[in-house]
């Protein structure tokens, strides 16, 4: 039986037939307490979607659930923490559930926000771009985290190369 989500940092932004979710560690501080997903400004987020072209415009975080409205759809693997990651519990992912969302609304794409949310769902080393395995019939893919505290390992062209290989779809 699924857990409750009335205690969720964010709700997730799911329904059936998307073709992309992303799916980040948890929500930061910023984003838990504008109740908005990539709230931070300096998080890329948004800026990355837009200059990926995956979205037409650059979306402010509090339009998160527009984003349905371009077939993307968004989740956490945490969703009752918020936090950096080294600051959640050592049980804070929820990989079942994330596992059981996916099988159940069945994205064809399912692009992590960071190596670090990958490795922890997939139990795994990971590198960028697409990836070997799948959930159900979902493709993964890995981006480099949009995080301000990960701008040394920033690069947009992951996240050109997913919007490429979304646009195909």
């Amino acid at each position: 039986m699924p857990k409750s989500t009335e205690n969720h940092i964010l709700p997730d932004v799911l329904r059936p037939g998307l073709k992309l979710v992303f799916c980040g560690t948890a929500a930061g501080k910023r984003s838990a307490a504008e109740r908005a997903y990539y709230a931070h400004p300096g998080n890329l987020f948004w800026r990355a979607l837009f200059k990926a072209g995956l979205t037409p415009r650059q979306l402010a975080p509090s339009e998160f659930p527009q984003l349905l409205d371009y077939g993307i759809g968004l989740t956490d693997l945490a969703k009752r923490h918020s936090g950096n990651d080294d600051e959640l519990p050592r049980d804070a992912f929820d990989v079942p559930a994330l596992i059981a969302k996916i099988e159940r609304y069945a994205p064809r794409l399912l692009a992590f926000t960071s190596k670090n949310a990958a490795r922890a769902a997939l139990s795994q080393a990971v590198s960028y771009g697409l990836q070997f395995g799948i959930i159900g019939n979902t493709q993964l893919f890995v981006l480099p985290s949009p995080s301000g505290q990960a701008r040394g390992h920033w690069d947009l062209t992951p996240w050109k190369t997913l919007s490429d290989r979304v646009s195909k779809l």
